[in-house]
């Protein structure tokens, strides 16, 4: 308990002296939320407002944990928290992490991103399409370039992989949905704690290879 009684407050330290952080991720998330949602937000999938502990809400890691376990063959999540520094480097980066209402981020699961037909959404005011049988699930327009970036970054900058179709469509998202001011203040939040920013948000949606 001590340890980490310091460990937060080293993190605590870095974030008002402005320094860059790596962190493990059960560290990194009271960190998280004080910088992207300090007072606050919209949820990833709804866009709808939530306040400052909402507890309705937690952590979405739109390229999932559970893809990056299977490709490091650490085991489950668990087991690759205690085996893979690697493992824990990925989990903690915070331009991978979206606030999502608690009960959407599990039925997401580590359910592919795509095009679903029909407007079957979830909840009348919730453009947020599921489709369980194809394992595949459809967010709102205006967040696609979002989602898209932070896979984008996280395949580019961990080398891990995506399928060539998943890609393009990913690729597309970005083009049709750029970033706008608000996409371009979080990353300069995150870039300040964490010291480096998300390359295809600096660059505007455009590809930084």
């Amino acid at each position: 308990m001590k340890q980490n009684r310091w460990a937060m407050a080293g993190l605590l330290l870095a974030l008002l002296l402005g320094g860059p952080v790596r962190a493990d991720y059960l560290e990194t998330i009271p960190l998280f939320w004080k910088t992207v949602y300090p007072n606050g937000g919209k949820g990833l999938y709804c866009g709808r407002k939530f306040r400052r502990f909402d507890r309705r809400y937690n952590i979405e890691h739109v390229f999932p944990m559970g893809w990056v376990a299977r490709q490091l063959h650490c085991g489950d999540r668990k087991r690759c928290r205690a085996r893979s520094r690697r493992f824990n480097v990925i989990e903690s980066d915070m331009h991978n992490m979206y606030a999502a209402r608690r009960d959407l981020n599990k039925r997401r699961g580590s359910m592919m991103y795509g095009l679903i037909k029909g407007e079957r959404w979830v909840e009348p005011g919730c453009d947020l399409e599921i489709d369980a049988r194809r394992h595949r699930v459809e967010p709102r327009p205006a967040v696609r370039g979002n989602i898209a970036r932070a896979m984008l970054y996280m395949a580019d900058r961990y080398d891990l992989k995506l399928y060539r179709r998943q890609r393009e469509m990913l690729e597309r998202w970005n083009r049709e949905d750029p970033p706008d001011a608000a996409e371009k203040a979080r990353n300069r939040r995150i870039k300040r704690v964490q010291g480096n920013g998300n390359p295809w948000i600096e660059r505007a949606g455009r590809s930084p290879w």
